[in-house]
């Protein structure tokens, strides 16, 4: 379906057509027209689907067409960075609308806080924000709410997961009660559901193929001891010179710095990025990831949701992630909007229960990739790890 096809107002269209978007995807073809209607909305998508257009586009809509003098929209989301990525994507849309929004966050400069409350107490037409800058806010007194009209959860599994489930709730307390309310989630566990019965109103849901890789990514485990995944992990980016934007995952802030310790090199930049890191610091170390000035990212799981970086060519678990869901989310960082993308999985015996549990939630096997020679021989293969070889050629990953 295309764009035009939608009953959206011939100015966002024009804003669509500016930013190079042609056709809908799944979850935007499904969720705009329920959101134009007014309905409540569960929706349940696979990171990287389009799931924040789904929203912006028809709450820009209603902003377009009845330009209220109030904040129309506020949205929670998890983490600074997917409020920063919202914000600018607002921005992006609403370049010939005038739409105003403002991304409300904490750990920036103090000048940050003046503005926020500004933007806060005249009404920004959509506010961005973590619930627990937000509630610093209303707790002042000064918040304008009372004439919101849409409330978006974003990533709203994620900040159950984290704890934010009585922030939400007090900030729902500040809230109209006659208002739209829109749920946007990756994996939808019970807690979703009672969550949803406390704050919507007969939601209507979308549901689409959940907790599954993208089909442009290429998934491949490496079995191997902990001593050894440095080296292989240098030989592989040695070896992949094309791979200009790589993301590994770590499972801990100090795995971060030692990372980037052993893959320092002459030939490309190597940087590590954490809650250690300042947010203008979190912020200058991502615009250079993004811009290619630097090749390598390693990071902790506050980047596997919610960073729209195109053209990630590779992302390693460098550590496999507890819990399942978040190799989906780890994974979901490459093969964005159609594109392909390798991601591979660094698996030691311990980790062994891990990588069955996200085999068993994504219903297949990855393909298990031989060691290198020089590792193998020389740090030996770990007993009962013998990875299995490919039924075909040379093929290295399988496509999944």
């Amino acid at each position: 379906m295309t764009f035009d096809e939608l009953d959206l107002d011939p100015e966002i269209l024009d804003a669509i057509d500016y930013m190079g978007f042609r056709e809908t995807t799944p979850i935007q073809e499904k969720a705009i027209p329920v959101i134009l209607e007014g309905h409540d909305l569960i929706a349940c998508a696979q990171t990287g689907t389009g799931k924040t257009a789904a929203y912006l586009l028809p709450v820009m809509n209603d902003i377009a067409y009845h330009r209220p003098a109030h904040t129309h929209t506020l949205i929670l989301v998890p983490t600074r960075e997917l409020a920063l990525q919202i914000d600018q994507q607002i921005q992006g849309l609403a370049y010939t609308l005038n739409i105003t929004s403002l991304a409300v966050y904490g750990g920036g400069e103090g000048s940050a806080w003046d503005q926020e409350k500004a933007a806060l107490t005249h009404g920004a037409d959509i506010i961005v924000a973590t619930p627990g800058r937000l509630i610093s806010h209303l707790n002042l007194g000064y918040v304008q709410f009372t004439e919101l009209q849409v409330l978006v959860l974003d990533e709203a599994d994620r900040m159950l997961d984290i704890g934010f489930h009585d922030d939400i709730m007090k900030i729902i307390s500040f809230l109209p009660k006659k208002r739209q309310t829109l749920m946007f989630s990756a994996t939808m566990p019970p807690k979703i559901r009672s969550l949803s019965k406390h704050i919507m109103k007969n939601p209507e849901e979308i549901s689409l193929e959940m907790s599954k890789p993208a089909e442009g990514v290429l998934q491949a485990v490496y079995l191997l001891e902990e001593p050894q995944k440095l080296p292989l992990l240098n030989s592989l980016l040695a070896d992949k010179p094309e791979y200009h934007s790589i993301l590994i995952f770590s499972s801990t802030k100090k795995k971060v710095h030692e990372i980037v310790r052993g893959l320092r090199s002459r030939d490309y930049t190597v940087e590590g990025i954490s809650s250690d890191l300042e947010q203008k610091e979190r912020e200058e170390t991502l615009l250079r990831f993004r811009s290619r000035r630097t090749r390598v990212l390693v990071a902790t799981d506050v980047l596997s949701r919610g960073i729209d970086i195109k053209d990630i060519n590779l992302v390693v678990n460098f550590d496999a992630p507890s819990d399942a869901e978040d190799y989906v989310h780890r994974v979901g960082r490459t093969a964005r909007a159609d594109t392909t993308g390798v991601a591979i999985t660094l698996v030691t015996r311990a980790d062994l229960f891990k990588l069955q549990r996200i085999e068993k939630l994504i219903g297949y096997q990855v393909f298990r990739a031989p060691l290198p020679d020089f590792i193998s021989s020389g740090h030996g293969d770990t007993a009962g790890h013998r990875p299995s070889r490919p039924r075909s050629g040379n093929r290295k990953f399988r496509r999944r």
